[in-house]
């Protein structure tokens, strides 16, 4: 579950395909120990992962290009527009999607009463968390998986459905056959 603050910035150069991960500049993340004459912006990366379904549309993502930003607006920079060349696909010339341009795309595309009614990036990270913890897994595996170091920040998180609570609750019911032991 990462931010989108640290998936847009990714190039197709920084993607493992074969590991299914790619390393990111986490949020807070530590500078390395400077050494001399070191650039300020080295940081230690942290791995984030992504899953077959993932791996299996990248390549629809991507659209036979090699190298560039992972993310990529459909136009190209306009006239006078000043972007780094870092933003801008060598192979395609379009332009790198900006975290505004994200979210008003998921926005549009998960809004069911009009603009400004889907989901925001951040609850989308957030839903991905609470479905893995709906789904059994441990505290220590969401703050792995979401690289939180305090356990409370995960917990802010994780908010489990009603369904999730009832099945739950339904666990402890004497004769229930769901628990394998009914009577």
């Amino acid at each position: 579950m990462a931010r989108a603050e640290e998936i847009l910035p990714l190039n197709i150069e920084d993607l493992d395909f074969a590991g299914r991960r790619a390393l990111v500049k986490a949020k807070g993340a530590r500078s390395k120990a400077r050494r001399r004459g070191q650039a300020r912006e080295d940081f230690v990366l942290e791995p984030v992962y992504w899953d077959a379904g993932t791996a299996r549309l990248l390549p629809r993502l991507l659209k036979n290009r090699t190298r560039g930003p992972v993310f990529v607006t459909h136009r190209r920079p306009g006239p006078g527009k000043v972007v780094s060349s870092r933003d801008v696909c060598p192979d395609s010339g379009l332009v790198r999607l900006s975290y505004g341009q994200a979210r008003a795309l998921l926005d549009e595309h998960t809004a069911l009463h009009g603009a400004g009614t889907g989901w925001d990036l951040h609850e989308f990270r957030r839903s991905g968390l609470t479905h893995l913890g709906e789904q059994g897994a441990s505290l220590l595996m969401l703050m792995a998986k979401s690289r939180h170091k305090k356990a409370e920040n995960v917990r802010r998180y994780f908010k489990p459905s009603p369904d999730a609570i009832a099945e739950l609750t339904s666990l402890f019911a004497p004769g229930d056959t769901r628990r394998g032991g009914g009577t």
